[in-house]
């Protein structure tokens, strides 16, 4: 039996020495990985593995000594989690002894000892000993990068698990780690050098008398100059060189007095990237230094700054000196003072003065912004700093203003003006003490009235921001100031021809209602109503075009001003009693007028939506109302009127499901219930009763044997429902939908009938899976199936089925491939396959009244990718199965979806793809190409080596299309001309001669935009090829 078990110790150990021998000797690199992974299952113990390389340890030559180390290196790499503490200790006494061998057993005697270092099992004194032995025996930077990484990483590696032990060695430790990484230039081993550095100076090691030569050791490499070689497997940046040492350089304020000479150097040196380095690290400098740190070099660091502003011609050279002095004056206001110590912010702040006030007196000359920005970086840095600069410069502006007359110079100072207002309105929101303003209130207020009455637009539009910022300042208004804003934004808002002036008052007029509602309610409000009210009879009157445009202005100064509950009370009546005026007129009003107040509606109820209760607010108000309105223009009437008719028109009533939608989507799941609750009967029932003013001379019953005009309020309907949250249970669904079905599919009003295939889709989309969801479903199959048959309805059922197709696509249900299935197979129908094409266009892009995120709907991400996936290798392959007269059809479908594709999904698969763009930009049909060129134009910059392949037929093509009938082809063909001279230049030199006399003809056009568009081709063509192009 004894005899036995040595026979079985025998035979492995056998094998082991066969792989030693095939690793040492026949330099197979294999057998590592296989001693390895029989340690690592119990066939043998590292200590087995020690006895069978004893040979090779000891071999006199130095190579085979490697090897064999290599080799015992390599297994620890892998198994070390399996080493006890005393097999630790015996290795590394090894390993250290072995720091003196030949230099060539050095880098298998360090990956070792690197091995050794992730040893949980390493006991306490080890790790000191190892460094010691490194720092003392090894030369680091003679050895390769490979060899100095396995250093940094051992280094690292101890850090990470042996800090107290590290910090034992004190002052030792930091200046032995200075000695390995002295000369160090692989930006792959200064990365890891750099992390050292931080960690030694954020933990708190001890740099003793080494700061300077740790400093030293480091700010060589300042500033960084490195370009990673082309094809860098390692994806090094020069950013990344940047930002490590960056992070060493400003980890601590011992650096201080050698790092800002040397900033101020690099800032004063001629070299751009230097200029912006040094300012980048300032600034992350300042973030921990105290004043200590600065004091002595604040004059050198404000004049390198200020010579930057002042001078530079580079724009990113100008914001990075502003940064930096925010941030030095920022660093200056966080100090706390002692009662006998100077104020350096105080002594700083009046050394910028000094350098900056009197070229604010020159608002002509090209120092004055320089100055100002100065001034405002450090006003923005601190309550303080803004105070004390305010303070000093306000009255010499206020001053300059009234003593300058040119419109030009004023509008210079004011915009000043505006700059420090904005940083006092920053501070004045953190500290509520006094401010310095108060007491230039009279001043400012004057100055902006001043600005609002001067003829000058530019000067007025400066003057609007600066009364909103003045504004929005706590008592810098008085009630009579206020009164006084409000009429200049009103005569701004009307009697200014100019459109960016009541543009910018409308704008202001919104901002400051939201402060002040009872001013605006009391002086603005009351005016605007008197407009409107004069608007009226002048529409009756059909009176010159700007009393149109005044009625147009005071339906958008009503909604701009409704930014608070207390004036949406007031403005809303006033805006739904308008259009109630206009329903009753005589046949005077237009689509236009009433879309104009329907559009004001929308963007009243858009900000309401920002308020739960001025949401409910206008939803009860508004909704009810337009309901009403439109049931009555939808009722039978004795007598025709046109203004009824015109509330049943398409765009009229697009225009209130808008507002309706918008009214919508913010009600609490309970209100909505209420709301539902109502508006559902309303359309099944009749029920009238929630209605204002609700006597009607008869029914309403849309679906039953409704009018044609009461068929047409479905689209109202669908606007309530298809906004309301997913988890508001709809009353009488199941009837509702039935309805919905049956009048989605009826020939005589295309309008109405695509509304209830909209609403049903919508539904669809929302509702929760199970049974009476499949039932819905097929229901719709079943009618689209009967309605595409034969007969007058093709057409609705086809909408039918394109939106239910959409409102399970959105949801990824099942039953989506099929319908998208079904809607492939009627691309080849005479009658529908131009409108199945076109329908690809609608599955892919984002609606605006139906199924939106906006309105809850169910909106997977990525739909159109997976769309894309599952789709598009199909219309591939009918497109080379179908006839030549049915192509077209599968290319516009095609196009369509590539179209709305997110560009990185379509990169891949373009080489398959291009070809059929290609043929698709020879289909007649004006949408294909246009769609066509749109997806291409992106993709010739971001694709440009396989664009390149098909060069010429690209060349001809966009030249071609150049001169489409259609306008929009025109001028997609030259973008295109455009975006391809960002191919290879050398592809496109032979073509250069052709194209720019091409080009020519277009320069021509009797558009200006396409002319625009052939002039920006033609030059980018002329100019390839040449010097810096």
């Amino acid at each position: 039996m004894a005899a036995a078990a040595d026979l079985e110790a025998v035979v492995p150990m056998g094998a082991l020495w066969g792989l030693v021998h095939d690793f040492v000797m026949g330099q197979q690199e294999g057998p590592a990985d296989q001693v390895a992974a029989d340690v690592k299952s119990g066939s043998y113990t590292v200590l087995q593995v020690v006895e069978a390389l004893g040979s090779s340890l000891e071999n006199p030559e130095p190579r085979t000594r490697a090897r064999g180390i290599q080799l015992l290196s390599q297994v620890l790499l892998q198994c070390h989690s399996l080493l006890l503490e005393k097999e630790v200790v015996h290795l590394i006494l090894f390993y250290e002894n072995r720091l003196k061998d030949h230099h060539l057993v050095i880098p298998s005697v360090l990956l070792g000892l690197r091995a050794l270092s992730l040893c949980v099992a390493l006991p306490p004194g080890l790790a000191v000993s190892v460094l010691k032995a490194i720092f003392q025996e090894v030369h680091v930077q003679s050895l390769p990068q490979m060899d100095r990484h396995t250093v940094y990483s051992i280094i690292t590696n101890f850090m990470r698990t042996r800090e107290e032990e590290l910090k034992g060695l004190g002052a030792d430790f930091t200046f032995g780690f200075i000695q390995v990484m002295d000369g160090e230039k692989d930006p792959r081993n200064l990365l890891v050098a750099f992390r050292i550095v931080q960690d030694l100076i954020s933990r708190d090691y001890s740099l003793g008398p080494f700061v300077e030569e740790l400093f030293e050791v480091t700010s060589c490499y300042f500033p960084v100059d490195f370009t990673p070689p082309p094809n860098d497997p390692y994806g090094i940046q020069r950013e990344d060189l940047i930002l490590s040492l960056r992070a060493v350089l400003a980890s601590t304020p011992r650096f201080a007095e050698f790092l800002l000479p040397l900033l101020i150097e690099k800032v004063d040196s001629e070299i751009l990237s230097a200029k912006l380095d040094s300012l980048q690290t300032l600034n992350a400098c300042c973030a921990v230094y105290g004043q200590k740190e600065l004091k002595d070099f604040l004059p050198s660091l404000w004049a390198s700054i200020r010579r930057e502003v002042f001078q530079t011609a580079s724009e990113r050279v100008e914001a990075e000196g502003l940064a930096a002095l925010h941030s030095l004056t920022a660093c200056l206001s966080r100090s706390v003072l002692r009662a006998d110590a100077e104020d350096l912010l105080d002594i700083f702040l009046s050394n910028l003065l000094q350098d900056c006030r009197h070229h604010l007196c020159e608002p002509d000359m090209k120092l004055v912004w320089p100055s100002a920005k100065l001034l405002q970086a450090a006003a923005g840095a601190s309550a303080r700093a803004c105070d004390h600069i305010t303070s000093n410069v306000l009255p010499l502006l206020l001053e300059q203003f009234h003593k300058h007359s040119q419109s030009n110079q004023r509008r210079t100072i004011l915009e000043m003006i505006l700059g420090f207002l904005k940083l006092q309105q920053k501070w004045s929101s953190e500290d509520k003490g006094e401010r310095p303003l108060s007491g230039f209130k009279d001043q400012l207020c004057s100055l902006v009235f001043t600005a609002l009455t001067d003829p000058n637009t530019q000067l007025q539009l400066v003057g609007i921001r600066t009364l909103t910022v003045v504004g929005a300042q706590p008592d810098l208004l008085s009630s009579g100031d206020l009164e006084l804003a409000v009429g200049h934004l009103y005569r701004l808002s009307f009697l200014e021809e100019d459109s960016q002036s009541w543009v910018a008052a409308l704008e202001a007029s919104g901002t400051l209602a939201t402060l002040y509602p009872v001013a605006f309610n009391s002086h603005l409000v009351p005016k605007l109503a008197e407009e409107l009210c004069v608007g009226e009879s002048d529409l009756a009157r059909r009176d010159v075009p700007t009393k149109c445009s005044q009625h147009l202005r005071s339906l958008q100064a009503l909604s701009a001003v409704s930014t608070h509950p207390s004036i949406v009370k007031e403005t809303l009546p006033l805006l739904l009693q308008h259009l109630s005026q206009i329903h009753k007129g005589n046949g005077v009003a237009g689509p236009s007028e009433v879309i104009a107040v329907c559009q004001s509606l929308q963007r009243v109820a858009e900000k309401c939506q920002l308020d739960p209760e001025s949401c409910w607010y206008f939803h009860q108000t508004a909704v009810p109302r337009l309901l009403a309105l439109a049931v009555q223009a939808s009722m039978p009437e004795k007598e025709s009127s046109v203004m009824r008719k015109v509330l049943l028109e398409d765009e009229v009533l697009d225009s209130m499901v808008s507002v309706i939608g918008t009214a919508t989507t913010h009600l609490s799941p309970d209100l909505a219930a209420w709301s539902v609750a109502r508006i559902v009967p309303l359309f099944l029932d009749g029920n009238v009763s929630f209605l204002p003013e609700n006597s009607f001379p008869c029914r309403f019953q849309p679906f039953q044997d409704g009018s044609s005009g009461q068929r047409r309020l479905v689209a109202l309907l669908m606007a309530f429902v298809c906004s309301l949250p997913r988890d508001v249970e709809i009353p009488q669904l199941d009837q509702l939908m039935r309805e919905l079905l049956e009048l989605s599919c009826c020939h005589g009003c295309p309008f109405s009938s695509t509304a209830a295939a909209k609403c049903f889709a919508g539904l669809l989309n929302k509702h929760p899976a199970g049974q009476q969801l499949d039932e819905f479903l097929q229901l719709a199959v079943d009618r689209v199936e009967a309605g595409l048959g034969s007969g007058p309805c093709r057409r609705q059922a086809f909408t039918l089925l394109l939106w239910v197709t959409k409102a399970l696509v959105l949801r990824y249900h099942p039953l989506s491939s099929c319908l998208t299935d079904r809607l492939m197979g009627l691309l080849s129908d005479p009658e529908l396959g131009a409108m199945a094409a076109d329908g690809f266009s609608l599955l892919m892009s984002d609606c605006t009244d139906v199924l939106t995120r906006a309105g809850h709907a169910e909106v997977r991400i990525m739909f159109r990718q997976r769309f894309f996936t599952d789709n598009v290798p199909a219309l591939v392959q009918g497109f080379h199965a179908a006839p030549q007269d049915v192509k077209p059809n599968y290319l516009k479908g095609l196009s369509h979806v590539l179209n709305r594709l997110p560009k990185p999904v379509l990169l891949p698969e373009l080489p398959m793809l291009l070809s059929l763009l290609l043929e698709a930009l020879s289909c007649p049909d004006c949408v294909v190409q246009l769609s066509t060129l749109s997806c291409l134009q992106p993709l010739l910059l971001e694709a440009p080596q396989v664009m390149s392949l098909h060069v010429d037929t690209l060349i001809t093509k966009f030249l071609n299309l150049s001169s489409s009938p259609s306008m929009a082809v025109r001028i997609a063909a030259l973008q295109c001309m455009h975006a391809l001279t960002h191919l290879p230049t050398p592809v496109l030199l032979p073509y250069k001669p052709q194209v720019i006399r091409a080009l020519a003809k277009p320069l021509d056009d009797k558009k200006r935009l396409v002319r625009k568009e052939a002039v920006s081709a033609r030059g980018e063509w002329f100019l390839l090829g040449s010097p810096g192009s």
